[in-house]
């Protein structure tokens, strides 16, 4: 019952509302939704919090409301207490509770009714409006912007360090929007009513609280701005070592095989010693500032209590007064050591919000223009004109590179490693921008289309075959939602992957296509990740094709085995394919020969032989199976 009456809060908060979204059009041409790039969160810590702060307006002015009814009730109580015990000094026993009705009345129903509802309406709207939405609200909209992100941003980070900031960013911004309104200001309600009540009984009082009051915010400004950057430094220590952890996990086989001296021990280590570090000198601030809270709290309740004990003597405080008087400082001694606690949190969390926001919020480098259309593929022409790109690095890599590809054209790049062949290809996929020139398909500037169109329309198989911990036929799958089990298993057919695929098994008793792969899919082996990619892209059937070393995990047989159905999947397909296992690419249209970023020959294989240039080397460099009949006939 409890449970069905707590559902109906659980939904007042969508946790996957993002307010970024931009509007959606459908393209008039070809029918396709055209969703363009969210909004960036705000770069500040103070704007990034009062972004989302302002999403969950309702339920966080009911949590502040709350806060004051807490620290209202709390005040009550002990103040009730001084008024129990005088009503029970000036008034015969059997005629206390005639006398004193509605007091006592007063005081059972505040301590019995009124405050367990006030606790259960902040339960209920901190743990089933906030918590589970507001926090992963956050979390939602912080990972959607980290994910629009250029590729070059994923290269030059941990993938687990990028992880950690966003499961970060959403507990500390949430946790500190939490404790503002519901502690905070609860701590700060009671101290003004113990103040005012205070005051009511003696003036003397209410001066010692104002010199306590005065200490508490000097050791606020002048103590905890260092605990912050400390906050801040521990986060950002935090997301490294645990960064490395999950490096070393993601690449488990090259430590196991390379790593006999310990050395990722040693980097890891490296990465959790800096953090203790940065635990170690937080903690010491933190025992600085708990030391001065507990002097001056101390402090207080001498100088409270004194004035009680003289004020008693002088007939000027009631016993009840006392009572009241001590029974209120001993408690705010205890919610001022507990709000400091808080109050080190909260300073915590904005050095963690700080560093997070700096990792969720920049713009990305890489973003379609306002205008960009939706790319239309009628042939598939691909050009490269006058391009050139270096990584940023001013020179080297691409230097006015042109190079056009006809509609239906099967061509190869060859050249040795580092020529610029992969980095030519990122170039066409808009992974990087290019420095100068343009790339165009069917005349159409791929800098002025939507990325996600551009990729729609041309299928990868990468060297680097990185699958998703997810299912077999999810990741054959991939990227659409619209498949049925025979297009899935006819795509594993023309791979060669139906025969593997039926004998796997995962940890969780999932067999078949419904098995999961591993990370990056590192219970495969390298040739079955490779022809489970070549089913994915022979199931997205792209009208341009890119086959980067696409068959290189592959051993002969098997490599034979799908060569037909490559062939047929290059069938009215542009193709680019990128091999250094020439004999793979030697019956392409035209084969292009690149060294340091540009076109030194090209032709078809045999001229290329009868040349005797660069392509002529490196295909005597190869021989025995790599070779095969393309071998002999060369060598005629």
């Amino acid at each position: 019952m409890m449970d069905g009456f707590l559902k109906r809060f659980e939904h007042v908060l969508d946790p996957f509302e993002d307010q970024g979204d931009p509007a959606s059009r459908e393209d008039g041409a070809n029918g396709v939704n055209r969703i363009g790039h969210l909004e960036p969160l705000p770069d500040t810590a103070n704007a990034f919090i009062w972004h989302f702060a302002k999403q969950a307006k309702w339920p966080l002015i009911g949590l502040l409301v709350i806060g004051g009814l807490t620290g209202l009730i709390e005040a009550v109580m002990f103040t009730g207490v001084g008024w129990l015990i005088d009503a029970m000094e000036s008034t015969e026993p059997s005629q206390l509770l005639a006398e004193h009705f509605w007091l006592i009345a007063s005081l059972f129903f505040v301590t019995l009714i009124g405050r367990a509802l006030v606790l259960f309406a902040g339960s209920v709207l901190e743990e089933q409006m906030i918590a589970p939405s507001f926090f992963n609200r956050i979390r939602w909209q912080s990972y959607r912007r980290v994910i629009e992100q250029s590729y070059t941003f994923f290269q030059n980070d941990f993938a687990g360090r990028l992880a950690q900031k966003v499961q970060q960013g959403g507990q500390a911004t949430g946790d500190f929007v939490i404790t503002i309104l519901q502690t905070f200001w609860s701590f700060v309600t009671f101290v003004i009513l113990t103040a005012t009540i205070l005051g009511a009984i003696d003036w003397r009082m209410t001066a010692v609280l104002a010199l306590w009051s005065l200490g508490y915010v000097w050791i606020i400004r002048n103590i905890l701005p260092q605990i912050r950057i400390l906050g801040r430094e521990r986060a950002n220590a935090n997301s490294v070592w645990t960064g490395r952890v999950v490096d070393s996990f993601t690449n488990i086989l090259s430590v196991k095989l390379f790593d006999s001296t310990r050395k990722e021990d040693a980097f890891v280590k490296n990465g959790f010693a800096n953090y203790v570090e940065a635990v170690r000198r937080l903690c010491r601030a933190l025992t600085t500032i708990r030391t001065a809270i507990a002097v001056l709290n101390g402090l207080m309740m001498t100088g409270v209590g004194w004035v009680a004990v003289i004020g008693w003597q002088a007939g000027s405080i009631s016993t009840g007064g006392v009572a009241a008087a001590l029974g209120l400082v001993l408690r705010l001694n205890q919610m001022s050591g507990w709000m400091m606690f808080n109050i080190n949190g909260l300073v915590r969390n904005y050095g963690t919000i700080q560093d997070a926001v700096a990792t969720i919020s920049p713009r990305p480098t890489l973003v379609d223009k306002p205008d960009a259309a939706v790319l239309s593929v009628r042939k598939g022409g691909v050009s490269f004109e006058d391009i050139t790109f270096h990584y940023g690095k001013g020179s080297g890599i691409i230097e006015h590179f042109n190079l056009t590809i006809r509609p239906g054209e099967k061509v190869g790049l060859v050249g040795r490693s580092g020529a610029g062949k992969t980095t030519l290809v990122n170039l066409l996929l808009r992974l990087y921008d290019v420095e100068s020139g343009r790339i165009t398909i069917d005349g159409q500037n791929i800098s002025a289309v939507t990325q996600a169109s551009l990729r729609a329309a041309i299928g990868v198989v990468t060297q680097d075959t990185g699958l998703l911990h997810r299912s077999i036929r999810e990741n054959i799958a991939y990227g659409r939602s619209d498949v049925s089990d025979a297009e899935i298993y006819e795509a594993a057919r023309r791979a060669n992957a139906a025969s593997f695929i039926p004998t796997l098994r995962d940890p969780k008793g999932n067999a078949g296509y419904k098995a999961t792969v591993g990370e990056r899919g590192i219970k495969l082996s390298g040739g079955q990740r490779q022809r489970i990619a070549i089913a994915r892209v022979l199931f997205k059937d792209a009208p341009i094709l890119i086959l980067d070393e696409a068959t290189s995990a592959l051993d002969s047989e098997v490599e034979a085995a799908i060569q037909e159905n490559l062939n047929v999947m290059m069938q009215g397909k542009t193709v680019i394919a990128i091999a250094h296992r020439l004999s793979t690419i030697a019956s392409l249209d035209r084969l292009i020969v690149i060294d340091e970023g540009r076109i030194v020959e090209e032709g078809r294989h045999q001229d290329l032989i009868g040349k005797d240039g660069l392509y002529a080397q490196l295909w005597r460099r190869q021989s025995g199976g790599f070779l095969g009949e393309l071998a002999a006939e060369a060598a005629q």
